[in-house]
């Protein structure tokens, strides 16, 4: 991934992220708050990032759905179309799906995400605008 990755809550935070990297022409990585998949599931996810990468066409897009350590959400994410996960699990079971992620044209990512996370963030738009455009 090359892209800067902001972590997202809710759609309206997708969308914010969606904007601000629309108007700095950069691509963007929406990440799902860790250990996601537990509670929200990979279908919602995929429908909050499939709405946000309609509406803003011209950003290039990768999201990651954060399974923690739990085998069983990181198949169910793959299996429902999210192509791109995170995963925190043992190092046998990341590289099985790591392989099987690759299969469906996605990738498996283990180690820590420098991610600028909205939850608090006072000023969303703001937060995002910075965090996008810094080197």
């Amino acid at each position: 991934m090359t892209a800067r990755a902001i972590i997202v809550h809710s759609l309206d935070q997708a969308r914010t992220a969606m904007a601000a990297a629309a108007a700095l022409g950069v691509p963007l990585t929406l990440a799902s708050a860790p250990g996601a998949a537990a509670y929200l599931g990979p279908g919602w996810f995929r429908k909050m990032t499939a709405i946000a990468a309609q509406e803003y066409p011209q950003v290039p897009l990768t999201a990651v759905l954060d399974c923690g350590g739990k085998a069983g959400h990181a198949l169910a994410a793959l299996s429902a179309g999210v192509l791109f996960i995170r995963f925190t699990g043992r190092k046998a079971v990341a590289a099985k799906l790591a392989e099987i992620a690759a299969v469906q044209g996605g990738a498996l990512i283990t180690g820590r995400l420098r991610a600028l996370d909205l939850l608090d963030e006072p000023d969303p738009a703001a937060a995002c605008r910075k965090w996008l455009a810094r080197p």
